[in-house]
């Protein structure tokens, strides 16, 4: 049993980046997906799981403005987005992050990022290829023969 959690960008990712999603959920036996219930990759992640026979569990934000609303198998209580994000990482054995582009500090995926690395959950960082170089989510991930970035 793999319970694996996502945090990503609020805008939906390319196809590419759901295609490495679906590997990862494979590869890892997948039987659980925590998500922190909002539009873009939380949603996109929530229905790819779903259709797979994964099941669901939502971390709702406390603010409902960005909410998607989806219907989880389980949902847990809403709470402010830091605590919700360190719920789910607490929950999870591995973190697939999503982000729309390279770390900084106002970012709940590259905070998230950092909360897991801090606490030893494993996970990767899913760069977005139809992105040029430059704009990668790590220096190095260009150079990463699968353009993502293991921690």
């Amino acid at each position: 049993m793999m319970r694996i959690g996502v945090t990503g960008s609020r805008y939906p990712r390319p196809n590419q980046i759901l295609d490495s999603l679906r590997r990862i959920l494979i590869e890892k036996g997948a039987t659980e997906l925590h998500h922190g219930d909002c539009l873009g990759f939380d949603a996109q992640a929530h229905d790819l799981a779903a259709s797979m026979g994964i099941r669901t569990v939502a971390h709702p934000p406390q603010d409902p403005r960005m909410r998607a609303f989806k219907d989880a198998d389980e949902i847990r209580s809403p709470l402010p987005y830091l605590d919700r994000n360190r719920n789910i990482v607490a929950e999870s054995e591995y973190i697939v992050a999503a982000p729309d582009g390279p770390e900084r500090v106002r970012s709940g995926t590259w905070a998230t990022v950092r909360y897991a690395k801090r606490t030893r959950v494993r996970g990767i960082v899913l760069a977005d290829r139809t992105k040029t170089d430059h704009e990668c989510v790590a220096d190095c991930v260009a150079d990463h023969p699968t353009g993502h970035l293991s921690y």
